[in-house]
């Protein structure tokens, strides 16, 4: 399980690209990848599918040591409730989970009614 994620790892998120449409979505798996580039579409190496990404503005920094910049993913594993309704997470998620409705550039999301398995939620929708 990787690190939670902090509002400094953040903070040059200029834009998110989503690839599929979030409205159909109850949650998105959130994690931090390291990669080449500050915008464009990133490798994607787990199971499942790349549902979106975040862009990084000019201002952020390389990793010294690597030369690679963190950058937020978003992600659905082929178990999800989106493919498999009734099954692992019909009536939870998983810890890394959030709305994908209460994401923004620089803003974590949060975990709704909706995402966790409950009703629809009309928490914190930022478009």
């Amino acid at each position: 399980m990787s690190k939670p994620i902090e509002p400094q790892d953040l903070a040059h998120e200029e834009n998110l690209v989503w690839l599929e449409d979030i409205s159909v979505l109850d949650y998105v798996r959130q994690s931090l990848d390291r990669v080449a580039r500050r915008r464009g579409k990133p490798p994607y190496h787990r199971p499942g599918r790349l549902v979106g990404y975040a862009e990084l503005s000019a201002e952020a920094k390389a990793s010294r040591a690597s030369g690679s910049f963190v950058r937020r993913v978003f992600w659905l594993a082929p178990h999800d409730r989106d493919q498999q309704p009734d099954g692992t997470y019909a009536a939870a998620a998983p810890s890394e989970a959030v709305d994908p409705r209460t994401v923004a550039p620089g803003e974590t999301g949060d975990k709704t009614e909706r995402s966790q398995g409950g009703p629809l939620s009309t928490a914190g929708d930022r478009g």
